[in-house]
């Protein structure tokens, strides 16, 4: 069978598979089924520095292309996921931390917790969450995201990952990478986050499908693959110094191998993982093998960012 094993920042993981923040990882008992599943490494829920309810239920729907979700950062705070991480088995598998502070102070103030706590965790600055009412989205103001990087990076004396939304124009692309590669901290880039704002409408009750926002809410699953994919392959190129964490759409082993493909490192699975649990690893990595068993790919780096352009 093909090898799926890979390294990441120099840490030897089984498969390049993982849950996306926010799907499977909100409190200790999800968080250990991951710890226990087929998965190569894990992330915490986006955690702000105090506990949060979140948006108002209805605030997560499946459809038949994906999913759409407002669910405004419901989280136990970030206390709460620090103490999870010290406890953490990390022989088992890396364990990621996902920061997503409302302030650039809370992030400060998380990060020099993090910094302080003796744990091997690997730290992820969420910079898109596209569902807080009244909160842009740091990735899309450009100067904003050079101030909480540098600010950041100054705070933490080790290698971080950056969460970023997804960009639809060559320019901020360019943009967006020129500023990552100004800070050789950052480690990792993932890519992406839900597209903001969607709409999905009922036909049949002609309403919208969820309360919070008037019914918009991020757009996950099949709708996202081919912005992902892009997103993925636009950073693999520009930023060469660092990883690129690869989510959005994916719910086959197809679907992982496209991301890996196109240039991740690793591979997050968010909405299909909401819908069937970790019991979707197992499933994904037969598949992944049966594609390279069928492509005569023996490892992982056989094929591994190498998407040919016509």
């Amino acid at each position: 069978m093909p090898d799926l094993r890979t390294e990441f920042l120099d840490l030897p993981l089984a498969n390049p598979l993982m849950n996306a923040s926010g799907v499977w990882c909100s409190v200790a008992s999800q968080l250990e089924a991951l710890a226990e599943c087929a998965a190569g490494a894990m992330v915490t829920k986006s955690c702000t520095l105090a506990q949060r309810d979140g948006n108002p239920e209805p605030r997560y729907r499946a459809t038949p292309w994906g999913s759409i979700n407002s669910m405004g950062l419901p989280n136990e705070g970030f206390p709460y996921y620090l103490n999870y991480a010290r406890c953490h088995d990390y022989e088992r598998k890396p364990l990621f931390m996902s920061l997503a502070g409302l302030t650039l102070d809370d992030n400060l103030t998380m990060v020099a917790e993090l910094r302080e706590a003796v744990t091997p965790v690997i730290m992820e600055l969420n910079l898109s969450c596209p569902n807080v009412p009244g909160k842009a989205q740091v990735g899309y103001d450009f100067e904003a995201m050079d101030t909480f990087i540098h600010e950041i990076a100054d705070a933490y004396d080790r290698p971080f990952g950056v969460k970023l939304p997804p960009y639809f124009d060559i320019a901020h692309f360019d943009e967006a990478a020129a500023i990552l590669n100004a800070y050789p901290q950052i480690a990792f880039v993932t890519c992406i986050n839900s597209i903001g704002n969607g709409l999905v409408i009922d036909p049949v009750s002609e309403t919208v499908v969820i309360r919070p926002k008037d019914g918009f809410g991020g757009i996950g699953g099949d709708f996202v693959l081919p912005t992902a994919l892009a997103n993925v392959n636009a950073f693999f190129r520009r930023c060469p110094d660092k990883k690129i964490i690869g989510c959005g759409g994916v719910r086959s082993g197809e679907q992982v191998f496209l991301h890996l493909l196109a240039g991740a490192a690793l591979v997050q699975v968010g909405t299909q993982l909401f819908e069937e649990g970790p019991l979707i690893f197992p499933r994904l990595l037969e598949e992944l093998q049966a594609i390279m068993t069928a492509k005569g790919y023996d490892r992982i780096t056989d094929f591994q960012g190498k998407l040919k352009t016509l």
